[in-house]
């Protein structure tokens, strides 16, 4: 057996800012998503523009300082925070004498090592295709192209574009063929737990934030769950027993977002998110011991509506109160929180701890029960809303 561990890659990080209010100025997140793909972080560097520069996305001038870096330090590889388009990655690659790569391609390369199942793994691929696209300029840069007879333009590197061109086109086609009929089988798994009048939860986040832990604590399930990104990537449903309300409620743990989530994922990933649409609650996890949770929550409400989540009920769950100094202890575990002028349940806890947890039991029981009043004949006397909660 061969005990020989795998060299991580050296890699310099670049990130520009735009004078966007969610610029990471320390590049942590990236540097997270680089340690997460099995990359090693050695250096970071920032720079500032007003636009991104057509050819090398940061001007020649920088261009250079990050070639002289990387000479310097060593890198094997270049980072960007940001998506670049094919010609901007040609064209550094070429002046950095590096491979180069962007935030896009970083998540799909996590995505992919981390799918597990037959769905996750076809929706990675459609992903993935997608984006190697539009980099085909890129991939065949090598092959030759020359100017033909008189009115004729291209050689044999530009046939073998053409293709490619058509055989990912196929490819394409035939994985979202594959994944409608994926998405038709969860259909058929939640019409069914319909017919079971099952109250179906689904948590929702972004990566990190503690929704595999919570989901676990919950449910006494062991989904995979790590101080990492993305951690999850399939979506797990378990059933949990509410004994105050007698039921049981359907709860989904569900892949987590994260800034600038490429939209080929959003997309490729609708049959999974599909739970998120079709729940009756959403249980928005937040890290409350991140300094930058609003943007993360901002984040994760634009990626709701983009799937037509957005007008399911929600809850917040601010987790890892644990990890936050004695200073910024909340005074109460529950109270609302506004969100774009909507006042949202709130709820402090510690999925790791089991702080809260029995409070937001208590919670969704009291949910359920409303519900099964609600769907209750009129006449049966145990779901008499006008004497709920009364002795």
């Amino acid at each position: 057996m061969n005990t020989q561990s795998v060299v991580a890659t050296p890699a310099l990080l670049v990130g520009v800012d735009f004078g966007l209010p969610h610029f990471d100025h320390e590049l942590d997140e990236l540097s997270q998503l680089a340690i997460t793909a099995g990359l090693k972080p050695i250096s970071k560097i920032t720079c500032k523009r007003k636009a991104p520069d057509a050819a090398l996305f940061v001007g020649s001038g920088k261009a250079d300082e990050i070639k002289f870096m990387a000479e310097q330090l060593g890198a094997q590889e270049v980072l960007f925070d940001q998506s670049l388009s094919p010609a901007q990655q040609r064209n550094l690659e070429r002046h950095l004498g590096l491979p180069v790569n962007d935030r896009t391609l970083l998540i799909l390369e996590i995505f992919a090592q981390r799918a597990r199942s037959h769905e996750g793994k076809l929706q990675v691929e459609l992903a993935r295709l997608q984006y190697l696209s539009t980099r085909l300029v890129r991939r065949w840069s090598h092959l030759e192209r020359q100017q033909g007879g008189i009115g004729m333009r291209g050689g044999p590197g530009e046939t073998q574009i053409e293709l490619d061109k058509r055989m990912i086109g196929e490819a394409i086609k035939r994985t979202k063929e594959r994944l409608v009929k994926v998405k038709k089988q969860r259909s058929t798994q939640r019409r069914q737990r319909d017919r079971r009048n099952a109250f179906n939860v689904s948590l929702v986040g972004y990566t990190n934030a503690g929704k595999s832990t919570l989901f676990n604590a919950l449910v006494k399930a062991r989904a995979y769950a790590a101080d990492q990104l993305f951690a999850t990537l399939d979506t797990t449903t378990r059933q949990l027993y509410l004994g105050e309300a007698g039921r049981t409620a359907s709860v989904s743990d569900t892949v987590g977002f994260i800034r600038d989530l490429p939209h080929g994922l959003i997309d490729a990933f609708q049959a999974t998110l599909q739970e998120a649409v079709d729940a009756d609650l959403l249980i928005h996890v937040v890290d409350a011991s991140n300094p930058n949770f609003p943007e993360q929550m901002s984040e994760v409400k634009r990626v709701l509506h983009e799937i037509g989540a957005d007008d399911v009920p929600q809850w917040l769950i601010f987790n890892k109160i644990d990890n936050l100094p004695a200073d910024l202890q909340p005074l109460v575990l529950q109270d609302q929180y506004e969100v774009d002028g909507v006042a949202l349940p709130r709820l402090f806890l510690s999925a790791q701890t089991g702080q809260g947890l029995s409070t937001l039991r208590e919670m969704l029981a009291i949910e359920v029960m409303k519900t099964s009043a609600l769907d209750a004949p009129a006449t049966d006397p145990r779901f008499d809303l006008d004497n709920y909660g009364e002795n």
